[in-house]
């Protein structure tokens, strides 16, 4: 059977169509990282590692000191309170032995005059103090701009030092960025912490490729509520004062549930802790945060883009190339090591070196190249199986059509060995029946005895081969192994005979032509697959035991004989069907004989006929004759006999052999 070959991913066509389909999903995996949504989604994954990697505890003496509920509650005034309390807490940390003192708080306008009084004095007699800033938004019917406001004169006259505590968001609103400010919040307390104590410090500035290392949710840093140090003789424990000594403390607001709803809602942020932990961060704990970032010098580092797309593309044409020869599950093995082995660097590159490279678009790139890969293998696979169908259901069984279209990859250009029943059909007095009617109905004949054939081929599981003419080259056990070959392929022999027994009488009524049929069967050894090339093969089967068949289909006509069967066949199948061995035979081209067989359901004649064979292969010539002889008498119309008896008589005339074997010699097919 001739099929042109579809461009299967298993082949190297296939496989090249295979690769440039991974190669453009790269491409446009690389192009989709690089919009600005698809940021969002490394952000996502910054997030994840930040929250898997985060400490979880702080190291150095930064304290924080919450304006919260409780000291609502405490103090019993609402906001903004009387500065004495501030002074008062000023008073308090400066006795502790702080290093310095940051309030998170704006405080832009002058209140009463004995109140700003006595913050002014705290400040000036306090260590190092630092007063937050701010850049707010105003819109007039001429203008539109950034203002800064910064605290009253009369704080910073006082000493206190400003600075810019505005944060930046990304666009997911989350906090992840450094200020970059001259005069943010951060670098105005390092600075102030460096000058009481030098080469502590690691890092005074940062870059914009910088991001904000979390050492943990919301309420990392140690905390004691604001109200505690107005009274903290009382509230605090008996060694507060060692546990403050040369500590950062800011102060801010760390409020979740207040009447100061504008108070509480301004200053708190989204972090990458807030999708496990679903807490706001307090804006004061952010900027612990940046302080403790910079004075241990641990900062995270985002990679250059250019880094990023190297990682990229080495990751894609790594998949690219592993997943080239489709396998559902190498290949999934290999995207999910790819994919592991992408995140596993991005983790420990985060974690011990805090260096950030985004990973997510390698990830999608392996994803991408997998669904594109599998895609087409999986759309060749199943434009492979209606060729297959196509190209097999005319000559397989619908039940073997469905097993090969079921496992295609056992379809390859090449052969492998395999036992094999084989069986040739050709019709006797086809060229008389062609010579007598136009070539229409000589088409119309031949084409209904062919699909007559065919369809008891089928229906008995086996594989037509070939049509040669008006003859039939079919097999048994291959494409797929087939349960008692044998028997099936004598059913099927004995049952086309019947039919063409039917067409028989048909022709000879309505033409008086006589139409038969002959039929070899063999079993053996061939080379059975897709014999041709990439672009044509066919699928049929070679060797000895391939043309002995033919031989044997041809054999018949010294017989007889319509149906022709080798030894083992017989063998195979003689206790099923009534067989009469009819000779051993040597056909042109081979050295050793081949007993053959004929299906034979009349008992009496079948030992007879063995009883005169031995005879004949013993060599015992005249009892051999006389016994042919009689069963030629017996049976007139068994041409085997009459075969037999003519042999004999040539026999006797030449003279009786004296070397017999046993073993007839045919010269020709």
């Amino acid at each position: 059977m001739t099929d042109r070959a579809p461009p299967r991913a298993g082949t190297p066509r296939g496989r090249r169509t295979g690769l440039w389909a991974g190669v453009a999903a790269a491409a446009f995996a690389l192009a989709l990282s690089t919009l600005p949504a698809w940021r969002t989604v490394e952000l996502a994954l910054f997030d994840r590692l930040t929250v898997l990697t985060a400490p979880g505890t702080v190291e150095l003496p930064i304290t924080i000191v919450g304006i919260d509920e409780a000291s609502f509650s405490a103090i019993g005034l609402a906001w903004p309170w009387p500065r004495s309390l501030h002074a008062k807490l000023l008073e308090t940390l400066q006795d502790a032995g702080v290093a310095l003192v940051a309030f998170d708080v704006l405080f832009s306008e002058a209140s009463d005059a004995e109140e700003d009084r006595a913050f002014a004095e705290a400040i000036a007699q306090s260590g190092p103090v630092v007063l937050a800033s701010d850049l707010v938004y105003s819109e007039t019917g001429a203008t539109r701009q950034w203002l800064r406001v910064d605290p009253h004169p009369r704080f910073r006259e006082a000493g206190a030092i400003t600075g810019l505590a505005s944060v930046e968001l990304d666009r997911d609103g989350v906090q992840r960025q450094i200020p970059a400010m001259a005069e943010a919040f951060w670098r105005q307390i390092v600075k102030a912490f460096d000058a009481g104590y030098p080469d502590v410090v690691e890092r005074f500035t940062a870059g914009p490729e910088e991001r904000i290392r979390y050492l943990g949710p919301p309420h990392t840093f140690p905390y004691l509520s604001y109200h505690h140090l107005l009274d903290p003789d009382t509230k605090l424990p008996p060694h507060w004062r060692e546990a403050l000594r040369d500590n950062i403390v800011l102060v801010g607001r760390e409020l979740k549930a207040t009447t100061e709803v504008g108070s509480a809602q301004a200053d708190l942020f989204h972090t990458p802790f807030f999708s496990s932990t679903r807490e706001l961060m307090p804006g004061v704990e952010i900027q612990a945060n940046l302080v403790a970032n910079m004075i241990s010098g641990q900062t995270l580092r985002e990679t250059g883009r250019g880094t990023t797309l190297g990682f990229m593309l080495c990751v894609a044409l790594a998949a690219v190339i592993a997943m080239r020869r489709w396998r559902p599950l190498p290949a999934s093995l290999w995207a999910t090591s790819l994919t592991l082995g992408a995140f596993g660097l991005q983790y420990i590159l985060f974690a011990r070196a805090l260096v950030w490279l985004p990973a997510a678009g390698s990830m999608l790139a392996v994803l991408m190249i997998f669904l594109a890969q599998g895609g087409y293998a999986y759309l060749a696979m199943q434009r492979q199986r209606r060729d297959i169908t196509r190209a097999f259901a005319m000559y397989v069984a619908p039940a073997l059509v469905e097993q090969i279209a079921a496992h295609p990859e056992r379809l390859h250009l090449g052969g492998e060995r395999r036992e094999l029943t084989l069986m040739f059909t050709d019709l006797a007095g086809f060229t008389e029946l062609a010579e007598s009617m136009p070539v229409e109905e000589v088409a119309a004949v031949l084409n209904r005895h062919l699909s007559e054939m065919t369809a008891i081929v089928l229906a008995h599981d086996g594989t037509v081969d070939k049509f040669i003419g008006d003859a039939i080259m079919a097999f048994w056990g291959a494409p797929l192994p087939v349960e008692e070959a044998e028997r099936k392929a004598v059913e099927a022999a004995l049952a086309m005979q019947a039919r063409m027994r039917e067409t028989h009488d048909e022709l000879l009524t309505q033409l008086g032509i006589s139409l038969t049929m002959r039929i070899g069967l063999h079993r053996g050894p061939c080379i059975v697959g897709n014999l041709g090339g990439d672009n044509r093969f066919d699928f049929t089967a070679v060797g000895d035991a391939v043309n002995l068949a033919s031989r044997l289909e041809g054999v018949n006509k010294v017989f007889g004989t319509g149906i022709l069967l080798s030894e083992p066949v017989a063998e195979a199948v003689s206790e099923r069907f009534p067989l009469r061995e009819l000779d051993t035979l040597r056909v042109k081209g081979k050295q050793q004989g081949i007993r053959v067989f004929t299906p034979c359901d009349d008992p009496r004649l079948v030992a007879r006929s063995a009883e005169a064979l031995a005879l004949y292969r013993g060599g015992d010539w005249i009892a051999s004759r006389a016994a042919w002889r009689s069963l030629a008498r017996d049976f007139p119309d068994d041409p085997v006999a009459a075969l037999f008896v003519r042999r004999h008589a040539i026999l006797e005339a030449q003279g009786w052999p004296t070397d017999w074997d046993g073993v007839t010699v045919l010269d020709s097919k």
